[in-house]
């Protein structure tokens, strides 16, 4: 299938690893030109480097909580390219805290790195898909949007809820400018951060609650974000599309595989 990326330009936000990475990977292979962004330089210049094999890429180090960065990131890339027509906003951060353990600073942090980012992105992409009529915005939440961790990041899970209201919000607001806007909720994947800090018992915990029985790696979540992006899902907005493997969608995740091995003895 031609999913119409052929000669686009594409920006992926928090693109030099994980999730961000195989997204720009597969954007690429579409034949699309790509640009990535992230706060540390020396990753992100190794990320575009290898992504280069692909087709065009272009980097640029900022941190994406700033409005005016990722203004200026937008202008860069279509001086760069000739056109904005994807935007994925990629960027989110997570950490073992619970609830009442955060100050003012911390709180501000997550609001920032999870949130006003996809605000900014949103706003930066829409600048030049509106005077081109055309575009695609992808937001990546998580499942914590619907299924948070107590004790774990509680912040983590109500931000990325926002996310999810906000594509809507913003869907529809750019509806009239041919301008789409999507969300993918991604479940646990395994991601470079996640293999960093994953515990043998809490990695068994997350693949026992999933249907799949398994985590994701970041190309099996790339591939429905190129998707959401691309000309197969020209009637899709307001759209969030859980990608979890069916993790905590049943109240007994164990049954078929009991009797799988009921029916095996």
């Amino acid at each position: 299938m031609d999913l119409g990326l052929t000669g686009k330009t594409v920006v992926v936000t928090g693109g030099s690893k994980g999730i961000g990475y195989a997204a720009a990977e597969a954007f690429l292979k579409e034949g699309a030109k790509v640009a990535i962004c992230a706060r540390h330089e020396e990753e992100l210049k190794e990320a575009a480097k290898t992504l280069s094999q692909y087709g065009p890429v272009y980097y640029e180090a900022f941190d994406v909580v700033d409005a005016e960065s990722n203004y200026r990131f937008a202008e860069h890339v279509n001086q760069k390219f000739g056109s904005l027509d994807v935007w994925v906003n990629n960027v989110g951060v997570s950490g073992p805290k619970k609830g009442d353990e955060y100050d003012d600073e911390e709180i501000d942090f997550m609001t920032g790195v999870c949130f006003k980012s996809v605000v900014y992105g949103c706003q930066a992409a829409f600048r030049y898909m509106k005077k081109q009529h055309s575009g695609a915005i992808v937001n990546v939440s998580s499942l914590a949007a619907r299924c948070p961790s107590a004790g774990r990041s509680t912040l983590y899970g109500p931000l990325k809820s926002a996310i999810n209201n906000l594509t809507n919000t913003f869907a529809g607001e750019y509806c009239p400018y041919n301008v789409r806007v999507t969300c993918i909720m991604p479940g646990f994947t395994l991601t470079p951060a996640v293999k960093r800090t994953i515990s043998p018992e809490e990695l068994n915990m997350n693949t026992q609650a999933t249907l799949l029985r398994r985590a994701a790696n970041p190309e099996e979540i790339a591939r429905p974000i190129v998707f959401l992006a691309s000309s197969a899902a020209s009637y899709m907005t307001a759209t969030t599309i859980e990608v979890s493997g069916g993790r905590s969608m049943t109240l007994n995740p164990s049954f078929a595989y009991d009797r799988l091995a009921a029916e095996q003895k």
